[in-house]
Formats: C-alpha cells, sequence, structure tokens
C-alpha cells in the first residue's frame, strides 16, 4: 500500500524540485548563452547593438503595457472559471494586435527620434513578438499555476539553448543588426510553440462587464509594474542627465556589479514563489511558514554576498576591473548594501497580491515611484555614490508599508521575521569585523591581489562558522529537501 502524503508534504516536495530544476536548467543554459554573446559581440559591432538597443528601450515598455498582467492574473486568482480563463485568452490576443498595430504606427516617428532611419524595420520586425506571445501568456501562466516547474524550465532551457546556437549562425552568416532582431523573433516563437503544444486553452470573445474584477486586478497589476519600470530606470537616467555619459558608464558597471549575482540567484526562487503562493492563499499557515523559509534560505545566500562585496569593493574593482574603473568604487559600495534589503522585498509583493491586496501593492508602487526619484535627484549633488545611497536609505523606508501590510494579512508578527534573518545577519557582522581587521593589519607591504584574496576567505570562514553554528538545529531541512531530490 502507498503512503499518502499530506498536502502541505507534496507541496514542499514540489517546491524543492521546482527550484532543483529550475536553478539546474537556467544556470546550465547561462553558460551556453554567454558563451554564444561573446563570440556574436566578437562578430557585430557596438552601432548593431545600439541600434537594437533602441528598439528595445521602446519594446519593453509596450510589452508591459500589452501584456496588461493577464498572465499574473490568471496565476493568482484561483477561482477563475474556465470561461473567464477563455476570455483572458481572448483578451490577450487582442492586446498582442494592439500592441503590434501600435508599433508599427510609431516605428517611423521613433526613427525620426532617434535619428536612425534603420530603427522603424527594426520595429515593425521586433513587434511580431507581440503578436506571438499573446497566444502565450494565459497557457504559460496555466502551467505555473499547475506547479510544472520541471515542464517550464525544460521550455525555457530548449529556448535558451537553440537561440543560443542561432545567433552565432547568423552572425557568422553576415546578418548584422539582423541576428539580434531574428534571435529575439525566434526565441518568442519557440517558446510559444512549447508552451502551446504542452498546455492550450480555448479562446473566447472578453466581455467586460463579466471581467470587470478581473480586469481590475489586471489594472493593479499593470500600474505597480509601470511604477516599477519608472523608479528602477530613474537612477540611470538622473546619473546620465545630470552627471554626464562618463559618469553613467562607471554607475552602471557599478549596478551590475551589486546586482547581477544576487539577481541569478533570487531569480530562480521568483521563477517558483508565485505559483507557490498562489496554491496555499488561502492558507495563513502555510503562507507564513513558505514566507519565513524562502526569506531565510535566501538571506543565507544573499546577505554575504551583497555585504562582502561592499566590505571588498576598493580591492574587488582595482583587482578585478582595473584602475580606470575607480569612480565605480563609492557607488558599488553603496549599492552592494542596499541589494541586501532589495534580495529579501521581492516575495513582498506576491504575498500581498495572492492575499488580495493588489490594490495596496500598485499604490506602494506609485509611492515608490514618486519618493525614490526625488532621493536619485538630491543624492546626485553629491555624484554617483549620492544616487547610490539614496537606493540604500530610500528604498528600505519606502518598502516598509508593503512589509507591514503584508505581516498584518497573514498576521505574522515581526519577531517571527527577525529570527530567520538572524543567523545571516549575525554571520555577515562578524564576517565585516573579520575583514576590517585584515584589512588593516595588511594595509602595508603586501600586493593587493594577494590582501583581496585574503580578506575574501577570512570572511567566508567567518561567516560560515557563525551563520552555520547558528543553523545547525536546523540541518534536518536540508536532508529533508535531498531525500526529496533523490527521490
Amino acid at each position: 500500500m502507498s503512503k499518502v502524503l499530506s498536502p502541505s508534504r507534496e507541496l514542499d516536495g514540489t517546491l524543492v524540485r521546482g527550484l532543483a530544476w529550475t536553478g539546474g536548467v537556467k544556470w546550465s543554459a547561462q553558460v551556453f548563452a554567454w558563451a554564444s554573446t561573446l563570440i556574436v559581440a566578437r562578430l557585430l559591432t557596438p552601432e548593431d547593438y545600439g541600434l537594437v538597443g533602441m528598439a528595445t528601450v521602446y519594446l519593453g515598455l509596450v510589452t508591459m503595457i500589452s501584456e496588461f498582467g493577464v498572465g499574473t492574473t490568471v496565476l493568482t486568482l484561483r477561482e477563475l472559471t474556465e470561461y473567464e480563463i477563455a476570455q483572458l485568452n481572448g483578451f490577450s490576443i487582442i492586446l498582442g494586435v494592439v500592441g503590434f498595430a501600435l508599433s508599427c504606427m510609431a516605428a517611423i516617428p521613433a526613427g525620426w527620434f532617434f535619428k536612425s532611419p534603420r530603427l522603424p524595420l527594426v520595429i515593425v520586425a521586433m513587434s511580431t513578438t507581440f503578436l506571438i506571445t499573446s497566444f502565450q501568456s494565459v497557457p504559460a501562466a496555466l502551467l505555473q499555476r499547475d506547479l510544472k516547474f520541471k515542464l517550464i524550465s525544460l521550455i525555457d532551457g530548449t529556448k535558451t539553448f537553440v537561440l543560443a546556437f542561432a545567433t552565432v549562425l547568423f552572425a557568422l552568416g553576415g546578418l548584422r543588426y539582423w541576428t539580434l532582431v531574428l534571435g529575439a523573433i525566434l526565441s518568442t516563437m519557440i517558446a510559444t510553440s512549447l508552451t502551446l503544444w504542452n498546455r492550450r486553452h480555448r479562446i473566447a470573445i472578453p466581455r467586460p462587464r463579466t471581467l470587470s474584477h478581473v480586469l481590475r486586478f489586471s489594472w493593479h497589476i499593470l500600474v505597480s509594474r509601470l511604477s516599477w519600470y519608472a523608479y528602477s530606470n530613474s537612477d540611470f537616467v538622473i546619473s546620465g542627465r545630470v552627471l554626464g555619459q562618463l559618469a553613467l558608464g562607471s554607475y552602471t558597471v557599478a549596478w551590475n556589479l551589486a546586482n547581477v549575482p544576487v539577481e541569478k540567484i533570487t531569480g530562480v526562487l521568483n521563477s517558483v514563489t508565485p505559483a507557490l503562493f498562489s496554491a496555499v492563499q488561502k492558507e495563513k499557515e502555510s503562507l507564513r511558514r513558505y514566507l519565513l523559509n524562502l526569506t531565510e534560505a535566501i538571506a543565507f545566500v544573499t546577505l554575504p554576498l551583497s555585504v562582502g562585496l561592499g566590505l571588498v569593493a576598493p580591492d574587488f574593482v582595482q583587482v578585478v576591473l582595473g584602475p580606470k574603473w575607480l569612480s565605480a568604487i563609492a557607488p558599488l559600495r553603496f549599492l552592494a548594501f542596499y541589494v541586501t534589503v532589495r534580495s529579501l522585498t521581492p516575495l513582498i509583493p506576491v504575498v500581498l497580491n495572492v492575499v488580495g491586496e493588489s490594490r495596496f501593492n500598485m499604490w506602494s508602487s506609485i509611492a515608490m515611484a514618486v519618493v525614490l526619484p526625488v532621493g536619485f535627484y538630491i543624492g546626485s549633488h553629491w555624484g554617483n555614490a549620492g544616487i547610490a545611497a539614496a537606493w540604500m536609505i530610500a528604498y528600505p523606508l519606502a518598502a516598509l508599508p508593503m512589509y507591514w501590510r503584508a505581516f498584518r494579512k497573514i498576521e505574522m508578527p515581526w519577531s517571527d521575521y527577525l529570527k530567520v534573518l538572524a543567523p545571516a545577519a549575525l554571520g555577515s557582522l562578524f564576517m565585516a569585523v573579520a575583514v576590517l581587521a585584515l584589512q588593516r593589519s595588511m594595509s602595508g607591504g603586501y600586493s593587493l591581489p594577494v590582501r583581496f584574496f585574503a580578506t575574501v576567505m577570512a570572511g567566508a570562514v567567518a561567516y560560515l562558522l557563525v551563520a552555520g553554528s547558528m543553523n545547525y538545529h536546523r540541518r534536518h531541512v536540508l536532508a529533508k529537501a535531498l531525500k526529496m531530490l533523490r527521490a
């Protein structure tokens, strides 16, 4: 007789397997993607990338508007009927057609604005992705809602592998900037085809009267994303506009160094958590448990990475990038410390959405879109370091209301949240003491590479000793996860 697992235990296993498949495939495919990018970059010119970059800036915003949060709506509102989902499927296709038409009309004016006669044709070609992805939005969300993480990761991996080989072939064939255009279209076609092959849903004509509550939720998601797009790009705009192109280059490098490593880690979790939280949206105890466990896991990895980078930023920049990037040190330090909060925050809006607080989430994003750019402009009086410091100071304060509302809705005390952060926080504190003490003792008579390597190793050992010993009583969690993976 087979053993019947409880729903909670089954969901735990789904989470672990989802993280394993998503992380394994994503990081394996990323190796091929990076190799392809390096090869293509050597074959193409900066002008080719610049031309497609102009189109991408515009299309990124239009894509966000044309999708209208349909996928997130299907994933989050689990009480939707089959007929309502079919209407949303039809609505998504209509949005794709409208997005394509608007882009075609805006193509020539965009070419005039950027003073690029080749840009309109590029925009028209890349706008076909609106039509293609419109058929995918609802089926892809249904796959997530059904917790088909293995299938989703295999689709993403296949898309990345094929795209990597295709773009190299296009570049070798002398297609120049069309390499990037055709790559974007091919990537969309592969993802949509594989998604529809595995999960289709019927299409119905949308009726606004029956979808009013659904479209209201979608509107909240759309406004939240537009607000995020505004404040997350305003620092680059202010740096370039107020401080100049050279300063913007240094700030961009600092931002990428501080954020990309953490994004690769949290990106895997963020691919799984919306569907997981949606599955237990009516169970406050389960929401609390998953939020705390995932927060503890994220903090254990991201806090030492970000705090450690902030501590060794001067040596890191000089050893890895060279003296010409010294201007990136100051903003890198502030951004690294800001990332400690940013890596934990994305889970909170997901919780708010699944407990019916999408409207509050929207207004919180709008408030950030007002407060943060003002902080960046004030901070720009002290250069890039001031802009980065504005992230470190203003973002946690602006995010506090979201934390307060989410904890209140799932009835979780702050003490529980701070308790799971304690091992990583104290470990990072002891790591900071070890690194600063070693830097002081090695300030003279040692080369930069030697000092950099020694401080990194000392910090890692100090962190693992403290955080690891505090988490020793939870070693059974890791053993359980490994057992699930083996099964």
